[in-house]
């Protein structure tokens, strides 16, 4: 059965209002952000200059992020302009490719993996539907990598991504470093366990835009590095809106353990006083409770 994608509705629409849109894309009046977003004084999502030559600063900064928002933006992070303009020119050249060729690239029918161009990543209970398209594949380690989902179109598209690669995750040791040390553990502890338009919820509150900072990463700290500090770390939700004159694009990078890697509190982290506030279960099965928006 052909999957109908978001980008082909959208393109036969002369405007989109609640009469044009199919009625599976259109939210609950609770999740829809005009009506959820908070217009009054906005407080900012923490800002890093991740160059702060005073490393014991730097660690208390992005911890303190994280214990109070769980989401941040790091500044002069290291990864060159041109590179990051360059993998969103691949991307966008990608989604603008004719439909059929980009739909060699679908994840295959079943497929328990996230990779794959598609349109639809999580199960909804009322069947509602994101007005999202996506495309999902690993860039690291290379043994993980499995090139039947990076795109031989635009011919410079596998290059970008590698290159990519390389500079987050020397943006990935920093910050892992920095959460490890903020909890008075070892340095390498928590790395080895493992278009405006973002909002995140502060304090299971009010939905809060995020600032726009050119070139700026966002970095959501996640459900595993929540589990893993038993809770002083804290996974923030969030959310992406859409624009009905510009398409948005993103590019997310998640880093996730092994499938058969079991998350559960650090023993550093847990005593009689305080407790383990999470059980302990494999990856893999935690992946599919979230895919399929079942209970933990």
């Amino acid at each position: 059965m052909e999957v109908e994608r978001v980008q082909a509705i959208a393109s036969t629409l002369s405007f989109l209002t609640e009469d044009t849109i199919p009625a599976e894309f259109i939210r609950p009046e609770t999740e829809q952000p005009a009506i959820t977003t908070f217009h009054g004084p906005v407080p900012e999502i923490p800002t890093i200059d991740l160059s702060e030559p005073d490393q014991e600063k730097l660690v208390q900064l992005v911890s303190s992020a994280s214990k109070e928002w769980g989401i941040f933006q790091v500044v002069n992070h290291g990864i060159p302009n041109d590179v990051i303009n360059k993998l969103q020119s691949v991307g966008k050249e990608f989604f603008e490719l004719p439909q059929q060729e980009k739909e060699a690239y679908a994840k295959p029918p079943g497929s328990q993996t996230v990779e794959g161009y598609g349109t639809n990543l999580q199960k909804d209970p009322q069947g509602k539907k994101s007005w999202v398209d996506h495309l999902f594949h690993r860039i690291w380690p290379p043994s993980s990598i499995n090139f039947q989902f990076w795109p031989k179109n635009p011919p410079s598209y596998r290059e970008a991504n590698e290159v990519y690669a390389k500079y987050v995750r020397e943006v990935v040791e920093k910050l892992f470093t920095c959460l490890s040390l903020g909890l008075g553990l070892e340095g390498n502890v928590l790395k080895e366990a493992s278009v405006p338009g973002l909002q995140v919820q502060k304090d299971d509150h009010h939905w809060f835009d995020a600032k726009y900072i050119p070139n700026a990463l966002i970095i959501h700290v996640g459900d595993q590095i929540q589990i893993l500090t038993n809770g002083k770390y804290k996974s923030v939700l969030h959310r992406t809106t859409v624009n009905k004159e510009k398409a948005r694009m993103s590019w997310p990078v998640f880093l996730e353990p092994p499938a058969e890697f079991v998350v559960g509190p650090l023993p550093q982290l847990v005593n009689e006083q305080n407790p383990p506030k999470y059980k302990a279960k494999k990856f893999k099965d935690y992946a599919y409770c979230k895919l399929n928006k079942l209970p933990q």
